[in-house]
């Protein structure tokens, strides 16, 4: 049955669906951010829990403060590379299936702070992200996007098969390893499994 045939039957009343779908619906309208922000991204981030956003709207209401109760991690704001081995850690602190989102140019890549030696230059080197919202900073419409296209890629999420969800795969490591201080930076300075940074090639 194709897509049309059963949104045709679904204008009537008639509803079909398996299991796969209805896991992924609750999943994707029921999704509970972790309540933290690193720096200004964060001020737009709650400003999307606002009446004016609204994001209730999205089931993502529930802010959660402890990683435990939490499946998505929204890094709003400056990543230091004081903070960055806390961020890993609360990171492999929340159960799976967990999802993370770069909230501004800051937790993507740096940002306008990228050439300072304190700053890590994207979350991204230690810990997998789902969703990038460019901004600096975004606005909580940009988030609300985001937020969406993360429920459409929970919905479009395998139970089984060769594409089968990262969480659900044996070899996913679930914890990633933490980060330590360096003389002079983190150690590693990325996760390689995780991250690895273009090559350059030089001419001669």
């Amino acid at each position: 049955m194709t897509d049309a045939e059963r949104e045709e039957l679904r204008r009537h009343g008639i509803l079909l669906t398996s299991l796969e779908e209805l896991y992924n619906w609750g999943r994707s309208n029921s999704i509970w951010p972790l309540q933290f922000g690193l720096a200004c991204c964060a001020i737009e981030m709650i400003a999307a829990a606002t009446a004016r956003f609204d994001i209730a709207r999205f089931g993502a209401e529930i802010f959660r403060p402890s990683p435990r109760q939490a499946d998505l991690m929204i890094v709003s704001g400056t990543v230091t590379k004081k903070m960055a081995p806390l961020v890993v850690r609360l990171w492999n602190q929340m159960p799976e299936p967990k999802y993370c989102i770069a909230m501004g140019a800051c937790a993507i890549s740096g940002g306008p702070f990228k050439q300072g030696y304190n700053v890590l230059k994207g979350i991204d080197r230690y810990i997998p992200v789902d969703i990038y919202i460019p901004g600096c900073p975004p606005r909580p419409e940009a988030l609300l996007h985001g937020l969406t296209q993360l429920q459409a890629k929970i919905r479009g999420e395998h139970l089984a098969g060769p594409d089968q969800a990262q969480h659900l795969r044996p070899a996913n490591p679930g914890e990633l390893p933490i980060p330590d201080y360096g003389a002079h930076d983190l150690e590693p300075p990325h996760n390689p499994a995780r991250f690895s940074p273009p090559s350059l090639p030089r001419k001669a």
